[in-house]
């Protein structure tokens, strides 16, 4: 992962999981036994493969089963650490807090949604950053209507993200790549979600946000039609973990 320089990654895990509350009972979604481990454990193994080490978790609902098993370091030579948010942020709101207990400022954060997996090779998506603010991972999917579109021009810049619609298009894949100093350009207010609060906003204030195409498997665990298929998911991608 040369070039990447500085890095901390952030995975956002503070949802309480309302979609697939009755499959979950009081276990967080990311905690989810996916072959024998939690379905976010499977993401930093991810992480551990593409060489990055220091990782907070932001969490929010039931934070101490998180806590629990990562203070066990189920996976060796990564530095995880959980932050509980006071209550109830947004994704931007919980980046936003994380952040701020960091320490040593990064100079990049790598961001992932706590409930969905994809594989974009990071070399790749820093080589898109270039001389934007931040990269946004998506894919090309036959039907946005559960997930929303990106709307991206031909400098490659995202222009839009559109309402939940039929039809072709390219969605958000849940992970950025973002230069540290963009935090300063959230807005105040809590809870805040980067989907439909930051990203948008920061669009319009000019600040440039690039694309990286991906068409890698993706998989979003957060209904009941797609929890199931999580299992296959995992054993079918095993050579993307370490």
């Amino acid at each position: 992962m040369s070039g990447l320089g500085n890095i901390t990654a952030v995975i956002l895990a503070g949802g309480f999981g309302t979609r697939i509350k009755d499959l979950l009972g009081d276990l967080p979604k990311p905690m989810v036994p996916v072959n024998g481990k939690p379905f976010i454990e499977w993401i930093i193994r991810w992480l551990k493969a593409q060489g990055v080490r220091d990782i907070i978790i932001s969490a929010g609902y039931r934070s101490e089963a998180l806590e629990k098993h990562f203070s066990t370091l189920p996976v060796t030579k990564m530095n995880v650490r959980c932050v509980n948010e006071p209550e109830p942020m947004g994704t931007g709101g919980g980046l936003a807090f994380a952040a701020n207990k960091i320490g040593e400022e990064p100079n990049l954060l790598l961001v992932l949604n706590g409930d969905s997996l994809i594989f974009p090779e990071l070399n790749l998506l820093h080589s898109d950053l270039d001389d934007a603010q931040g990269v946004i991972v998506t894919r090309t999917v036959p039907d946005t209507a559960r997930y929303g579109s990106v709307r991206i021009n031909e400098a490659n810049r995202i222009t839009d993200f559109n309402e939940k619609q039929s039809g072709a298009g390219q969605i958000n894949g849940g992970v950025y790549l973002l230069r540290n100093s963009i935090l300063k350009s959230f807005p105040e207010s809590r809870p805040l979600s980067l989907e439909k609060d930051v990203f948008p906003k920061l669009i319009g204030q000019g600040i440039k946000l690039n694309a990286h195409r991906v068409n890698c498997p993706f998989l979003d665990i957060g209904t009941p039609e797609t929890l199931p298929l999580a299992e296959a998911f995992i054993s079918e991608n095993q050579a993307h973990f370490a």
